[in-house]
């Protein structure tokens, strides 16, 4: 007869152990249910998932946490979207917005009464009727609404915030309900003979951590899932090239923007990442096309402000974990795979990994049909996100190197080029299952890469040229004029959560 989990084990600290540490924590109250993290202070974490997604709100909310108590303690700020520069062309930039474009009109898509005017030659920028942007464009900040006076005004947010500080909040929060903090070293990963499940950690010291439920957050190593159970990994590069970073903490200048910044570089890209006391950079490219010095020497002549460390080089094969549950092991964060962190979905990948855990959630039996259903979930999960991610080089029309030229030529998935030939024969927008990605955010890409429609819905003639022309220009007016009496992101920051200086 199976039993209940009575003893989870969760292996590595950093984000993703501190995030599965809270949210299991929080799950076993009430419970004959007990976890325990075990992390060396001796090995460092990646730590550089800076900026997240909009559904990281949510999750902080589930926990029951402060917002404004917890903006403090990471230095955080706020994000309303990505910026992306010199990626279609060099001098180029776009946004993508946490918002929609637009209202529907009589049950048919803004975007393709914008591509019947664009059609017939006027000129209309699709940004201008999003609020994330227009915000973003004058430097403010508001909190949505919850009743926003124009569903125009409906929107999202994220934050920037310090990973090392976050983890920090988290594992105060999660030993506050409970979870047992080991800091010793893994000597060895011991397995039951029988069925080949996990049945115990040895530590350094001699101890031995037994447990029914392990969750690997051991980060790129897979300590648990790959080195002890030899699960597999499936191997991305051969449409994401990048696999090499350089890291680098910088004095803040300026005001904070609210977004995140993502300027294309020759064999990559640069993330400039505002916190409230420092700013987040790093350069993720190429090895294939560029050398690790030149790369160094690019994110150093591209960066404001004087450098608080030296730049971390960090390196990183795109792809996942063929499962990202194995028998009685979950991998969460890196150790599941990795993809890199063009639109922030490092800390989302591990907040929806807890949220399928938490809804299969497991007995002593370990159902193969709830591992198989969950496996299912992440790897289309993840297809979907490596498709967009995919869309962003393809779409590119530099070619000013090596780099950008092959971006262009490669094959891509079928499924991409499906979503991207209905694009373009008529504007429709293919959303398939478990996508982290909506309709605007595709739409976004499609625009912001001047990636054209051929035709438009024709019932977007049914309305006249004059009265299209009017609606736009009052969805205009308002968003400019809600947009304009909102604070600027500096002045909200300084008034509602300011953090104590470090």
């Amino acid at each position: 007869m199976p039993q209940s989990i009575k003893n989870i084990v969760i292996v590595g600290g950093g984000t993703a152990g501190w995030m599965a540490a809270a949210s299991l924590a929080k799950y076993a109250q009430g419970k004959n249910l007990s976890v325990c993290l075990i992390e060396s202070s001796q090995i460092g974490t990646v730590g550089v998932g800076e900026a997240t997604i909009p559904n990281i709100v949510e999750f902080n909310r589930q926990l029951g946490i402060d917002e404004q108590e917890l903006i403090k303690a990471t230095q955080a700020t706020f994000k309303l979207g990505i910026q992306f520069e010199n990626w279609q062309q060099q001098g180029t930039q776009f946004f993508h917005p946490f918002a929609d474009f637009g209202l529907t009109i009589d049950n048919v898509e803004f975007h393709q009464y914008i591509n019947r005017l664009v059609a017939n030659g006027a000129q209309y920028k699709l940004e201008d009727y999003s609020f994330a942007c227009v915000m973003a464009k004058k430097g403010k900040f508001a909190q949505p609404h919850p009743n926003p006076p124009s569903p125009l005004a409906d929107y999202s947010y994220a934050y920037h915030f310090d990973a090392s500080l976050y983890a920090k909040y988290l594992n105060k929060f999660s030993v506050n309900l409970g979870v047992v903090h080991i800091d010793a070293k893994i000597e060895q990963v011991n397995l039951q003979s029988c069925n080949g499940f996990i049945k115990s950690v040895s530590l350094q010291d001699g101890r031995e951590i037994s447990g029914d439920l392990f969750i690997d957050c051991s980060g790129f190593q897979g300590l648990l899932i790959e080195q002890a159970l030899h699960t597999g990994y499936e191997d991305w590069s051969k449409w994401l090239f990048c696999d090499s970073a350089y890291a680098l903490q910088t004095e803040r200048t300026g005001e904070i923007n609210p977004f995140t910044r993502s300027i294309a570089r020759e064999a990559g890209w640069q993330w400039a990442i505002p916190l409230q006391h420092r700013m987040g950079n790093g350069y993720i490219y190429s090895s294939q096309f560029q050398d690790d010095a030149d790369a160094k020497n690019t994110l150093l002549a591209n960066v404001t402000g004087k450098p608080l460390n030296e730049p971390r080089k960090l390196s990183f094969t795109p792809g996942r974990r063929k499962q990202i549950w194995n028998k009685n092991c979950f991998a969460i964060g890196l150790a599941s795979g990795f993809l890199e962190p063009l639109e922030s979905t490092s800390i989302s990948l591990v907040q929806t990994a807890i949220a399928k855990l938490l809804s299969f959630f497991p007995d002593t039996e370990f159902n193969p049909a709830d591992i198989a259903e969950v496996n299912r979930l992440h790897n289309r999960e993840m297809e979907n996100i490596r498709d967009f991610l995919i869309l962003h080089y393809k779409l590119s029309q530099r070619s000013d190197s090596e780099f950008w030229r092959q971006c262009q030529a490669m094959e891509i998935p079928d499924a991409l080029a499906h979503k991207m030939a209905l694009y373009e024969s008529r504007g429709h927008i293919v959303l398939l299952d478990n996508e982290s990605f909506q309709s605007a955010s595709w739409l976004a890409m499609y625009n912001g890469f001047n990636f054209k429609a051929r035709r438009y819905d024709p019932r977007a003639d049914v309305v006249t040229l004059a009265v299209l022309e009017q609606k736009l220009a009052q969805m205009r007016n308002n968003l400019d004029g809600i947009a304009s009496q909102s604070l600027s992101h500096q002045q909200f920051i300084t008034m509602h959560c300011q953090a104590e200086p470090l």
